[in-house]
C-alpha cells in the first residue's frame, strides 16, 4: 500500500532514491553551487502529467457525472440493488478525480512538496482511498451479479446483503488506506537540504517489511478483484451455458426465453472487455512497482517520460469504469424494446430459472438482447 498508491507517488519515491545516490557520489559538485539533477526539477514529464491529469479529469468527470446522476433518478423510481452499487462505483471513481487527480497536478508543477508534513499525511490517505475504494466497489458488484445467478435468495435478503456489502467496501477502503498517513511523512534530500518531498523512505526498519507492504497493498488493490472478477464473471458465463443448453427448459423458451443464446454471447463478451479493461489499467503500474522493487538498477534506466505514462495507466480505470459498467448499461436499458421487457418479466414468472436478476456484467437478461 505505500508505493501502491498513485502515480507520482512512486516515482517521486524512486527519483529521491536516485538522487541520494547521484548526490552521493558528487556531492561537492552541488555544493559547489551546480544546479539541481534533472529529476528534481521541471522537466517535459511534469508537462505531460499535468497535461494528461487534466485530460483525465475532464473525461472522469463527465462520464461518472453522467452516470451517478442516471443512476440517482432511476433509484428513485426503482430501488434496484445495481443502481445503487453503480452509484457507489461513481462517487468512488469522483474522489479519485477531484481529490487525487487535482493534487498530482499540483505535486508535478511544484515538483517538491511544499504543503508540509501534516498535509503529507492527510493526502496520502485520500489519494488512495479512492482507488481503495472503486477496486473493493468492483468486487462487490463482481460478487453480486455471482450470487444473483447461482445464489438467488429472496429480496430483504438480496437488499440486506447489497448493504452490508457496500458497508463493508467503505470500511475496508479506510482501513487499507489509513497506513498511508503513518508511513508517508516529509523528508529532506540528504545533499540539497532545501528539497524536500512527501514519501516512505525510513519508514520501515527493513526493505524486506516496506516489499511486504507495498506487496499486500498490490495484493488488495489489484490481484483480489482481479481473481474475484475472472472467478464470477466466468461462473456466470458457465451457469449461462448450463441453462441455454438445459433441454428442460425447451418449453420456456418456446414461451420467452429464447434470448438466453444472445444473454451467452453478450456476457461472454462483456466478461473479456471488464477483465482486459482491468488489466490494462492497472497491470503498466504494478510491473513499474515490482520492478522498482526487485531491480532498481533497470527501473533507473526507464526513460522519465515513459515511467510517469505508465503510471497515469493506473488513473484512468477512473474514466473506464463508467464506460464499462454504466454507460453501457444505461444504453442497452434504453435501447430494449417495451414488448421483449414485458417477456422477460412474463417469463421470469414462470420458473426460477429464468430469473430476471440473471446478469450479464451490470445488465439483468431482460437487457441482453
Amino acid at each position: 500500500m505505500g508505493a501502491v498508491t498513485t502515480a507520482t507517488i512512486l516515482a517521486f519515491a524512486a527519483q529521491q532514491n536516485i538522487s541520494i545516490n547521484v548526490g552521493t557520489t558528487s556531492q561537492t559538485d552541488f555544493e559547489a553551487g551546480q544546479t539541481l539533477p534533472h529529476d528534481l526539477v521541471f522537466s517535459p514529464g511534469h508537462l505531460i502529467t499535468i497535461i494528461t491529469y487534466s485530460i483525465l479529469i475532464v473525461i472522469s468527470a463527465a462520464g461518472n457525472g453522467v452516470v451517478l446522476t442516471v443512476m440517482w433518478r432511476r433509484r428513485r423510481k426503482a430501488r434496484a440493488r445495481i443502481n445503487v452499487m453503480l452509484m457507489h462505483l461513481a462517487i468512488a471513481d469522483l474522489l479519485v478525480t477531484f481529490l487525487m487527480m487535482p493534487l498530482e497536478i499540483f505535486w508535478a508543477a511544484t515538483v517538491e512538496w511544499i504543503l508540509g508534513d501534516t498535509l503529507c499525511r492527510i493526502s496520502s490517505f485520500f489519494r488512495i482511498f479512492g482507488l481503495f475504494l472503486s477496486s473493493f466497489i468492483i468486487i462487490c458488484i463482481s460478487v453480486d451479479r455471482y450470487l444473483a445467478v447461482l445464489k438467488p435468495m429472496n429480496l430483504y435478503q438480496i437488499d440486506q446483503r447489497g448493504k452490508i456489502m457496500l458497508s463493508t467496501a467503505w470500511l475496508a477502503s479506510i482501513i487499507c488506506s489509513a497506513p498511508q498517513s503513518i508511513v508517508f511523512h516529509v523528508e529532506h534530500h540528504p545533499v540539497h537540504q532545501n528539497f524536500q518531498q512527501c514519501v516512505m523512505l525510513n519508514s520501515f526498519p527493513s526493505k524486506y517489511q516496506e516489499q511486504l507492504y507495498v506487496f499486500m497493498g498490490m495484493v488488495m488493490m489489484y490481484l483480489l478483484p482481479l481473481a474475484v472478477i475472472i472467478f464470477c464473471y466466468s461462473s456466470i458465463v458457465i451457469e449461462i451455458f448450463r441453462r441455454s443448453r438445459n433441454t428442460d427448459l425447451d418449453s420456456i423458451r418456446r414461451s420467452g426465453l429464447g434470448f438466453l443464446g444472445r444473454a451467452r454471447s453478450r456476457t461472454l463478451k462483456m466478461t473479456i472487455i471488464i477483465v482486459i479493461v482491468f488489466l490494462i489499467c492497472w497491470t503498466p503500474y504494478y510491473v513499474l512497482c515490482v520492478m522498482y522493487y526487485l531491480d532498481e538498477k533497470t527501473f533507473a534506466q526507464i526513460d522519465h517520460k515513459v515511467q510517469r505514462a505508465l503510471f497515469l495507466f493506473a488513473s484512468t480505470n477512473s474514466c473506464m469504469n463508467p464506460i464499462v459498467y454504466g454507460i453501457f448499461n444505461i444504453r442497452t436499458h434504453r435501447s430494449v424494446p417495451p414488448q421483449d421487457r414485458s417477456r422477460a418479466y412474463s417469463a421470469s414468472r414462470m420458473s426460477y430459472d429464468a430469473d430476471v436478476r440473471l446478469p450479464a456484467l451490470t445488465l439483468s437478461l431482460r437487457s441482453v438482447e
